[in-house]
């Protein structure tokens, strides 16, 4: 269970990097990462601290995905949308 937690709270810090990198792209499905980020950072106005403000190392985005059995950021970004609570992400 700690695992998970340090994945999410991991996985929060790498969509604050990427929410802007990121392009929300399509309501399809076809970039759920960038569209749930991009959602996220809109309605709560921040993601949470850069993964490199971190002093341990931290788990990329496709470790986090095959953590929770989802298939690549867009999967995740899928499972992130449909657990976070906040009715403004989905995918």
């Amino acid at each position: 269970m700690r695992t998970r937690t340090l994945a999410v709270a991991g996985v929060l810090g790498i969509m604050a990097s990427l929410a802007l990198a990121a392009p929300a792209v399509a309501a399809d499905g076809s970039n759920c990462w960038g569209v749930v980020s991009s959602q996220a950072a809109r309605s709560d106005g921040g993601l949470g601290a850069h993964a490199s403000s971190f002093d341990e190392p931290r788990l990329g985005i496709g470790n986090v995905a095959r953590l929770f059995n989802v298939e690549g950021p867009g999967g995740l970004g899928t499972l992130l949308a449909s657990i976070d609570g906040n009715d403004a992400t989905h995918c």
